[in-house]
C-alpha cells in the first residue's frame, strides 16, 4: 500500500452543506473518526471570502486530500494544463500532498472547440487506449511533480471496440503510467452488477502497493442488473462485504465516505463512518494477534 503522509484512517467528502456541522461539533468526541476531508479543486480554486476562510479553516485541523472532476485523462482534446498549473499551486498553497482523478472522460472536441460532457465516460479497454490514457497521466504528473492516483470509475455502457476487460486494463494503465490507484469499492460493485463480473475476484487483482485510499459509497438501484452510481444513498451489505474482503487482503487502506445529493445531517453520515472505523479496528486487531 502506498503511504501518502498524514492520509490515514476514515474520511468524509466535504460537502458545503457539512461545513457548519463539522465546525460546530469540531471539539466533539462524535466526530472524532473524521481523519481526513476530500475536496473537488474545481470547487475551491479561486474561491475568495467565506469559502476561502472555510477552507483555510480545514486547512489547519485536517489532512486534505484533491479528487479532480475535469480533467478528462481519456479526452480527445489535449490536457488542460493551464489548469494543471493551478492544481499545482493550489496543493502547494495549502500543503494538500495527495491529487487524484477518474481513469475516464468527460470532454469532447465540437467546431473545433473542447466543451465538458456532464457525465464521466468509459475508456475503450485497449492496448492503444492503456498508452493514451498512460501518456496523459505521466504528463499530469510531470507538470504536478508528483504522482497522482487515477480511480476506477462506474460506467453503464461497454465501448464495442474493447479488447481487454475492466481489471486487465486498469492493471496495465497502472503499469505503463508508474501511477497511484484511487481504490473505489463501491464502483467495483456497481460495475459487477451491471455487467455481470464477480467483484471479489476483481478485488482480488488489485495490486495493492499502488492503493493510496478508497471510497465507499451508496448507489441507486434502477433494475435487478442496472445499478447507477448516485453516492446519494445508505452503502448496502454486499459493498460493506467488499470493503471488509479488501481490509483482509490489502490491510486498513484509508477509506473515504462520499455521499454528493441527498446529504443527511452529519449525525446521520457519521453512522456509515464510525462503521467504516469499525471495520478498520476489527482488522488491524487480528493483524496484531
Amino acid at each position: 500500500m502506498a503511504v501518502i503522509a498524514d492520509i490515514k484512517g476514515v474520511g468524509l467528502g466535504l460537502k458545503r452543506e457539512l461545513i457548519p456541522q463539522i465546525q460546530r461539533f469540531s471539539r466533539d468526541s462524535s466526530i472524532a473518526n473524521i481523519n481526513f476531508v476530500e475536496i473537488a479543486p474545481e470547487n475551491w480554486i479561486g474561491a475568495g471570502g467565506k469559502a476561502e476562510a472555510d477552507l483555510a479553516w480545514f486547512v489547519e485541523r485536517y489532512p486534505i486530500t484533491c479528487h479532480g472532476l475535469c480533467l478528462s485523462l481519456g479526452g480527445p482534446d489535449p490536457l488542460n494544463t493551464n489548469f494543471l498549473k493551478q492544481v499545482k499551486q493550489f496543493l502547494n498553497a495549502n500543503k494538500i500532498p495527495l491529487y487524484t482523478e477518474h481513469l475516464s472522460y468527460c470532454s469532447d472536441i465540437q467546431h473545433g472547440q473542447a466543451g465538458y460532457l456532464y457525465d464521466l465516460l468509459p475508456i475503450p479497454f485497449t492496448e492503444e487506449a492503456v498508452k493514451y490514457v498512460a501518456q496523459r497521466i505521466r504528463q499530469t504528473q510531470d507538470i504536478l511533480g508528483q504522482r497522482i492516483a487515477v480511480e476506477n470509475t462506474s460506467f453503464y455502457v461497454a465501448a464495442p471496440i474493447s479488447t481487454m476487460n475492466e481489471i486487465t486494463f486498469l492493471n496495465a494503465v497502472l503499469t505503463e503510467a508508474d501511477c497511484l490507484l484511487h481504490l473505489d469499492i463501491n464502483n467495483i460493485y456497481v460495475n459487477s452488477v451491471n455487467f455481470g463480473f464477480d467483484g471479489h475476484e476483481f478485488l482480488r487483482q488489485i495490486p495493492y502497493e499502488r492503493i493510496v485510499y478508497s471510497h465507499i459509497a451508496g448507489h441507486l438501484k434502477v433494475g435487478d442488473d442496472v445499478l447507477v452510481d448516485t453516492h446519494g444513498e445508505a452503502i448496502i451489505d454486499p459493498v460493506w462485504a467488499l470493503l471488509d474482503e479488501a481490509y483482509q487482503l490489502f490491510g486498513t487502506f484509508p477509506t473515504l465516505l462520499e455521499r454528493d445529493t441527498n446529504i443527511p445531517p452529519l449525525t446521520e453520515l457519521m453512522l456509515e463512518v464510525d462503521k467504516i472505523a469499525a471495520y478498520q479496528a476489527l482488522h488491524n486487531a487480528k493483524k496484531a494477534v
